[in-house]
């Protein structure tokens, strides 16, 4: 393999878990799994609908209709038998952190929505030491270059304001962020977009590059590839 055989070795040992299993999620699932990620947490409480198949891995005419943390164990039992698989079948919200943090994770993939669990969930990392990165908004967004920062040295991104607010508020010092510096995209009237009320309009490339981006680096951080 690329990395070369220690790091192999060290990713069969991690344990990461990955809250929202959407467009972006998604393809961080898929990326950790054939890298031989050891042991995956799956945290989503959602099912996949037809709007999903625009984006999102998991989404198949024949999946409709389940769950996206089952719909994701089975495939990556299909790619890598091997590796551990946990699904937590819950919305990740800021009234229910604790329960997500009852195993211990080498890493945290946060790939959910809400500006309040994103805060959360950054609270409860830098609580407990484990490593985190987060992905900022990928909706409205033609161009894949999504940059990796911390959420503080951000720009542009409008959920990026919104949480460096929030994570100043609480006591949160640092955040890895992936986020990009393109300014939201408008969409036609009637496909959704910036203007407000208008749910972000999506298109398949960019949350993948986003979610692959961010499993880029959760395993060049593991596996000190970099240094």
């Amino acid at each position: 393999m690329l990395l070369g055989e220690k790091a192999v070795e060290r990713l069969a040992g991690c344990h990461v878990a990955v809250f929202g299993l959407g467009g972006v999620g998604s393809y961080t699932v898929e990326a950790l799994t054939r890298a031989g990620m050891g042991s995956l947490t799956l945290v989503d409480g959602d099912t996949i609908n037809e709007s999903n198949l625009n984006r999102q891995l998991f989404a198949l005419r024949s999946t409709i209709g389940r769950l996206k943390t089952e719909v994701a164990r089975e495939r990556i039992a299909d790619i890598n038998p091997g590796c551990k698989v946990s699904i937590i079948s819950e919305f990740c919200l800021s009234e229910n952190i604790e329960l997500f943090f009852r195993s211990h994770y080498d890493y945290i993939a946060d790939a959910v929505d809400m500006p309040a669990a994103k805060t959360a969930l950054a609270v409860k990392a830098q609580q407990t030491g484990t490593p985190i990165i987060a992905c900022m908004g990928a909706g409205n967004k033609l161009d894949t270059g999504f940059r990796v920062s911390d959420i503080y040295a951000t720009s542009v991104c409008p959920l990026c304001r919104v949480m460096r607010r929030q994570l100043k508020d609480a006591g949160v010092a640092a955040l890895k962020t992936v986020w990009s510096d393109q300014a939201p995209v408008r969409a036609p009237d009637g496909f959704g977009g910036e203007a407000p009320g208008r749910t972000p309009g999506s298109i398949s490339f960019a949350p993948a590059a986003a979610g692959l981006k961010m499993a880029e680096e959760i395993i060049m951080d593991l596996t000190g590839a970099r240094r």
